[in-house]
Formats: C-alpha cells, sequence, structure tokens
C-alpha cells in the first residue's frame, strides 16, 4: 500500500527543516538583539538643553537632568511640557534602535521577514 499525505521525491521535508533552523537562528539573534538593547541608554534634550531625559531599552526613565534657569515656579506648565518633550524624544530613539536592529535581521528573508517581527 502506497504512503499517503508524504511529500513526492523527498525534496519538502529537507527545505522545511531548513527553514526551521532558520527561523530558530533569527529567533536567537532577535533574543540577543532585544538584551543588547535593553542595555543600552538613550538621552534626549528639549528647550536647547535646558531638560534632559535618559531612558534605557526596556523604556525606563533612568535620569531627568534639569539647568536651574528651567525651574520656573510661576511656569511650571512649561518645564512639564519640555520633560514630557524630552522623554517622547529618548523614547522614539529606542524604537528607531529597535527598527533598524531588526530590519538588519529580517532583510535578507524577503517575504517571510516581513511578517515575522510582529510574532515576538
Amino acid at each position: 500500500m502506497a504512503k499517503r499525505g508524504g511529500f513526492p521525491g523527498g525534496g519538502m521535508p529537507g527545505n522545511m527543516a531548513n527553514l526551521m533552523k532558520q527561523a530558530q537562528k533569527m529567533q536567537r539573534q532577535m533574543e540577543e538583539q532585544a538584551k543588547e538593547l535593553e542595555s543600552k541608554e538613550f538621552t534626549a534634550a528639549a528647550g536647547g538643553g535646558a531638560v534632559e531625559v535618559t531612558v534605557s531599552g526596556k523604556r525606563e526613565v533612568l535620569k531627568v537632568n534639569l539647568d536651574e534657569e528651567v525651574v520656573d515656579p510661576d511656569d511650571i506648565e512649561m518645564l512639564e511640557d519640555l520633560i514630557v518633550a524630552a522623554t517622547n524624544e529618548a523614547l522614539r530613539k529606542v524604537d528607531e534602535e529597535s527598527s533598524s536592529a531588526m530590519s538588519k535581521l529580517t532583510g535578507g528573508l524577503g517575504g517571510l521577514g516581513g511578517g515575522m517581527p510582529g510574532l515576538f
């Protein structure tokens, strides 16, 4: 009796195994890249450098530096806006680094690479 559901010529299982190896390798590389990103710090400034915020690759605020002249008790709102602006810029830097690293990993995979980042 003939086998049912097999792959003709035996070529497909080898290709599938290679694809699985490539996917596992890419997953390891993505995990390593994520760990490396988490250990980095990203700093951005607002108000001509009067407010500086540093965040980690984990998207956690690590430091806030304020120049003395930006601390005006009569204009707290401006200081709040500068802190928000600097924090958002630092977080954008994290996103840019993450996207750039992901593009390097998935760039050579053609159609397959386009859908992978959303899975991890």
